[in-house]
Parts: C-alpha cells; sequence; structure tokens
C-alpha cells in the first residue's frame, strides 16, 4: 500500500490534473474562436468577395467557379489553421515529427507533393479558363456536367447522376462541349433503292417550314446526303449547326420530323442496324 501512496505522490496527481483540464479548456477556447471566425469569414465572403465577384464582368459560370474555388481556399485555411492550434496545445511536435517520422515522413512528403500538384493544375485549369461549372465536359475518360471546381478536385455529375471526384492533377485532356456553337448530326437509314432527290426534297420542306420554331439552329442544315455509317448500314445524313446545350433537343425534335415527314410521302425506311432488304 505505501508503494502505491509513493507512486501516486510521485506522480503529482494535482499537477496532472491541472495540465489537462488546462488543455481541455484550451481546446475549448479555440473551438469557439474557431467557430467566430468561421461565421466572420463566411460573413465577409457572402457580403463582400462574393458581391464584388458578382459584379465583375465574368459570365454568371466563371463567377460561380470563382466562388467556389475561394470558398475551398477560405475552408482549408481554417482547418488547416484549427488542426495546427489542437496540435500546439496537445504539445505534439508538429516539425519534429514530420522530420523524424521515417516511412511516415516520405509518405507525407508524396502526399504533399501531389496536393501541390493537383492546386498548381486546378490554378491553370481556372487561369485558362478552360472550363466552368455548368459546362458539359469530357475529362479523359469522364463525361458529365461540371457540378463543382475545387482546389483540389474537381467534381463532374454524369448524365446518369453519379457524382464523380477526379483529383486536378488526372486532368490530362479537357474537351468542353459548352464553347460555341455545337454540331447535330442526324442519320436516318434508309435502303441502297430509296429516292435520294426525293428524300433530299422532304427534308428541306421540312427545314423550311421548322427552322423559324427552332432559334437555337445556327444558319442553315447542310444535307449531306448519302453515307455509310460505323455499323456499315447506308444512312441519309444532315448536319445541323446549333447553340451549345441544345443538341440532345434538336436531335430528337428533328429525327421525329424528318423520319414522319418521310413516311407521310410514302418512303419505306428500315430499322437502324438492321440489313437492308430489297422490296421486290
Amino acid at each position: 500500500m505505501k508503494i502505491i501512496n509513493d507512486y501516486i505522490e510521485q506522480l503529482h496527481v494535482e499537477q496532472v490534473a491541472f495540465n489537462v483540464i488546462s488543455k481541455v479548456v484550451s481546446l475549448l477556447i479555440i473551438l469557439l474562436l474557431f467557430l467566430i471566425a468561421k461565421r466572420v469569414a463566411e460573413f465577409i465572403f457572402e457580403h463582400a468577395i462574393k458581391k464584388s465577384i458578382s459584379l465583375s464582368h465574368q459570365t454568371e459560370a466563371r463567377q460561380k467557379t470563382i466562388i467556389k474555388l475561394l470558398q475551398n481556399i477560405m475552408n482549408y485555411t481554417l482547418y488547416f489553421m484549427l488542426i495546427y492550434c489542437v496540435l500546439y496545445v496537445l504539445g505534439i511536435p508538429i516539425y519534429s515529427l514530420l522530420a523524424g517520422a521515417g516511412l511516415a515522413g516520405v509518405a507525407i512528403g508524396l502526399g504533399a507533393q501531389g496536393f501541390l500538384t493537383d492546386v498548381v493544375n486546378g490554378f491553370f485549369i481556372l487561369l485558362e479558363n478552360q472550363f466552368e461549372v455548368g459546362d458539359s465536359v469530357v475529362l479523359d475518360s469522364v463525361e458529365g456536367t461540371i457540378a463543382s471546381v475545387g482546389i483540389r478536385t474537381t467534381q463532374v455529375r454524369g448524365f446518369d447522376g453519379t457524382l464523380n471526384f477526379i483529383p486536378n492533377r488526372n486532368i490530362t485532356v479537357v474537351s468542353n462541349k459548352s464553347r460555341g456553337n455545337m454540331r447535330v448530326q442526324i442519320d436516318i437509314p434508309i435502303y441502297a433503292h430509296s429516292d435520294l432527290e426525293g428524300i433530299s426534297t422532304i427534308i428541306k420542306q421540312v427545314n423550311a417550314e421548322e427552322l423559324a420554331n427552332y432559334p437555337a439552329i445556327v444558319g442553315q442544315p447542310s444535307i449531306l446526303g448519302p453515307r455509310t455509317n460505323t455499323a456499315s448500314q447506308l444512312v441519309f445524313r444532315v448536319n445541323i449547326i446549333v447553340q451549345n446545350g441544345t443538341q440532345e433537343e434538336i436531335y430528337t425534335q428533328f429525327y421525329s420530323l424528318y423520319q414522319e415527314a418521310l413516311l407521310e410521302h410514302g418512303i419505306a425506311l428500315p430499322t437502324m442496324y438492321t440489313n437492308p432488304v430489297k422490296s421486290k
């Protein structure tokens, strides 16, 4: 029993308790200051920075991109300061830990290198205006709409609703479908013995009647005539130049209009991807 008492006395229980309470109070104060700083930063961002950006001569999509990026930078900075202060209060030697962590230090260094690469690549994406929030893009093998551009990652929402998180350093090829006018290619399957002149006349008639109802169409459609598609099937091809973002709508509407008009005029059409059969 005496040994236990001696051991407790050597521990300086009162001093230990005081240190623990002091650290807990310090951590609570740090957390409170962090929440206050976050609220203040968000207020300033909302009423100063965000309004300044909205009054700039940038497009709405670019404004959203810049605002989202600055919000990410602000949050990263605040949380980094919080973690640093917590480790400092706990007495963890941050620099010594990083310097003497051996393999862990190498891993952290590689992670930091990857993080810096993400940040630098993200900076040039923004500087060169490669894409903006709302743009329809293909990033390497990922296709969809830009949902967010962050300091480290870019979020792309696929057409099926999937949200893809792509590290900025992995973005090597950007195909932006929302810049300038786009081409809608309509391939109508036809038979080898079809009346090509008659088909061309009917399509021209449809264009003359319907183009005024679709202001998204730029100029006159190009009637290219008979072509062979990738499935080696004979098709009658029409190209229409439209404003970006309207490709699917124009394709659906005009494919239906062409098909209905051809059938009404007695032009037989095969089913896509079937072998054309000449009627006897």
